[in-house]
């Protein structure tokens, strides 16, 4: 604690002390209000000015402190003053009072409350950011809520002072007009409680909801005024427009064909977009070839003597191309026909809040969802014109026989499809420009990829910079600056993997001037609308996160909240979201890692698991990597989870639906797992979560009582 906090805290422990020590207490009574009136009023006739400063200064140190007595002193400004003197000086002493009292709380207790509760504190920062002021006014005019309460908790938020102080007065001020108005008629009071008569707390309540009410209107009023512009169709062909047919377009649409609603989704290029044609599939089958290549180059360790095998680059990609194939039925239009959705290819362009343009046809519709997902992002590098460079999303294409590539970027996609290559055979050099692999992840995990990735055969350049890219003849080269010097990178092809950029250009957003964040992805509420309430947003062009799996989690909401949000509306849960890069082994994360945590302020414990002890990571001789849970402090409770193994992605929905549903390590350790297998491995971290923990004065009992039955 600081200096000034203990300075802070010692003053307020010692006017407390001070107030019950010396009976003040027992002062501030209407009863004897009631008796010192006439003593009080010739002091104030005698001497007004110094009367009303000792009492304004009273009244600030009654109420900063949180004092018992407030109301008695209101009563009193009202018989001392008179109703307009006496309520215009309660109503700046009880406003500047609690906002001393909000600073003290901010200042002594905000930092501890944020370290230990940080995450759940986000919302609602948000909250009063959005609507603390609306929030504040109502508690201050309800006289239910504690004075002093309120001003606590208002501390812990990020409400700026000055605001907190303006709407306290504001708030405030009917039932310090009301206490004052009693204290006129001082002589007939027989309670303090009695002047708020339960007609009079419902009034006041009433009042209360004025803020919301005119929150209501001027929300209906900007609509009004962000809709006028546009012609409404009096009807609509459709309930429901998808553009976009990755995962996003297709649940949304989906879930609208399956509620009986009328619904189209409209995609320009390819069925199951990009996960299907470009990301996932293709990357997931090339990774499985790789697979294979490596444990032929490491069947010896399993006592195989001799296995060899070749690659056929074009053979793999051919092979890449008959499993986007097998897997393309389940995303085709014919699928979706069947279901009920009426699919129409063409580039779509939205032309009011209401109406798709697709082929010359205009279709109107009750809601849009955008679904346009993201593209490689291509960096501004001079001469990549002059060199074959692939994308994530162009690299299916290639044929031939390669020997060199480049790979710049660091992230998921880069190690996954770096290290591939390598096990494939070719010479991979890694150019990144963070201080370590997977930035996101740990640094013990990011050590363990870039392991694996060396092993593998891949050269790692990290904390680089790519310069310059040329062409000579036939030969290709990337200048890349590392450690102070400029080196030559030669390659056949470039690979470009430093992240993607949503697609928001070229289908109406800004017909409509719908805005974009600062990330470049559209900008969307809660409940993923946009500008206009009735078009949506979801998948990669929102973010924050770009899986398929969270596309299709935000179209539920988007797609639930368009077809029924008359009724009711849901926000979209971001709490519990995993993810997996497929490495050999593979990363899998849901939750907090540490470096989130601490970023955060979260306290946390964490448990770890090495594979090396896993009997079934032995059988298969795959020991490398390790299962880590962090905790909260001295409970089970699961902040997160990363797993560093071979199956990584499969052990990971254990510890996902355990967060999901709130079960801790006990409810794993608990549950019998299968032997020999991967998940075993999350109950015996749960195990030494659990020894960690374990009842140390329970075991010293325990010890003792077989001392005694072996009759010791």
């Amino acid at each position: 604690m600081t200096r000034s906090k203990m300075f802070t805290a010692a003053l307020i422990a010692t006017a407390f002390g001070l107030f019950f020590g010396l009976g003040l207490h027992h002062e501030l009574t209407l009863a004897n209000l009631q008796a010192s009136r006439a003593e009080l009023l010739t002091g104030y006739e005698s001497n007004p000015v110094a009367s009303l400063a000792m009492f304004f200064a009273a009244y600030v140190a009654v109420t900063a402190l949180s004092l018992p007595g407030a109301a008695i002193m209101t009563l009193a400004a009202g018989a001392l003053f008179g109703i307009t003197v006496g309520t215009v000086l309660v109503s700046f002493a009880s406003s500047l009072g609690a906002t001393l009292a909000f600073l003290a709380s901010r200042h002594l207790l905000a930092d501890w409350v944020g370290k230990h509760f940080g995450a759940k504190l986000a919302a609602i920062h948000e909250g009063v950011e959005k609507r603390g002021a609306r929030y504040l006014f109502t508690l201050r005019l309800v006289p239910l809520f504690p004075f002093m309460l309120i001003n606590l908790v208002m501390g812990l938020t990020r409400m700026p002072p000055l605001r907190f102080y303006w709407v306290s007065q504001l708030g405030m001020l009917p039932g310090t007009l009301i206490y004052v108005n009693a204290g006129t008629q001082l002589a007939t009071i027989t309670s303090v409680q009695g002047i708020l008569s339960p007609e009079v707390v419902a009034s006041i309540a009433l009042l209360a909801l004025f803020p919301f009410l005119g929150a209501w209107c001027v929300s209906l009023w900007e609509r009004y005024q962000l809709y006028k512009p546009w012609s409404k169709p009096q009807r609509f062909d459709r309930n429901l427009i998808a553009i976009g047919a990755g995962a996003g377009g297709l649940v949304s649409t989906y879930i609208g064909a399956a509620t009986k609603a009328k619904v189209t989704l409209i995609e320009a290029h390819e069925m199951g977009g990009d996960c299907l044609n470009y990301g996932c599939v293709p990357s997931k089958a090339l990774i499985r070839t790789a697979s294979l290549m490596r444990d032929a180059r490491h069947a010896s360790t399993l006592g195989l003597s001799s296995v060899t095998a070749e690659v056929d680059f074009s053979g793999v990609m051919e092979r890449v191309q008959r499993v986007i194939a097998q897997v393309a039925p389940h995303d085709s239009v014919e699928r979706y026909t069947g279901l009920g959705v009426e699919v129409l290819k063409g580039h779509a362009e939205i032309t009011s809040p209401w109406s798709v343009k697709v082929n010359g046809q205009t279709l109107t519709t009750k809601s849009i969802v955008i679904a346009t997902g993201a593209s490689p992002t291509i960096p501004d590098l001079p001469g990549l014109d002059q060199v074959t460079y692939v994308t994530s999303d162009t690299l299916w294409s290639l044929r031939g026989s390669p020997r060199e590539v480049a790979v710049l970027g660091g992230g998921p996609i880069a190690c996954e499809l770096a290290q591939a290559m390598a096990e494939l055979g070719l010479k991979v050099t890694l150019v990144g420009r963070n201080k370590r692999l997977l930035p996101r992840e740990d640094a013990s995990v990011g050590d363990v990829v870039l392991s694996t990735l060396q092993s593998s055969g891949v050269r790692v350049l990290l904390n680089a910079q790519a310069m310059s890219a040329e062409r000579e003849g036939a030969q290709q080269r990337l200048w890349v600056q590392h450690g102070g010097e400029t080196e030559t990178i030669h390659f056949d092809f470039l690979l470009l993997a430093i992240g993607r950029t949503a697609r928001t250009k070229g289908f109406g957003l800004e017909t409509l001037d719908i805005p974009l964040t600062a990330q470049g992805t559209v900008a969307t509420n809660e409940y993923l609308q946009t500008r206009y309430p009735n078009i949506y947003a979801c998948g990669d062009v929102v973010g924050p996160y770009q899986f398929t799996h969270v596309a299709a989690h935000q179209a539920w909401y988007a797609a639930v909240n368009g077809l029924f949000g008359l009724f009711k509306r849901f926000k979209a849960d971001y709490r519990v979201i995993p993810a997996v890069t497929f490495t050999h082994p593979e990363v899998a994360r849901v939750g907090l890692n540490q470096q989130e945590a601490r970023a955060q302020g979260i306290a946390f414990e964490s448990t770890r698991f090495e594979l090396e002890e896993l009997d079934r990571a032995i059988t298969a001789d795959e020991r490398e990597g390790f299962v880590e849970v962090l905790t909260v402090p001295g409970k089970d409770t699961i902040l997160g989870a990363t797993i560093v193994a071979a199956h990584a992605g499969e052990m990971l929905a254990e510890f996902t639906l355990a967060m999901k549903h709130g079960l801790g390590l006990k409810k794993i350790l608990g549950t019998i797992h299968p032997y020999p297998t991967w998940s075993e491995a999350a109950k015996y971290v749960a195990g030494e979560w659990q020894k960690a923990h374990a009842p140390q004065a329970a075991l010293r009992w325990a010890e003792r009582y077989h001392r005694w039955q072996r009759g010791e």
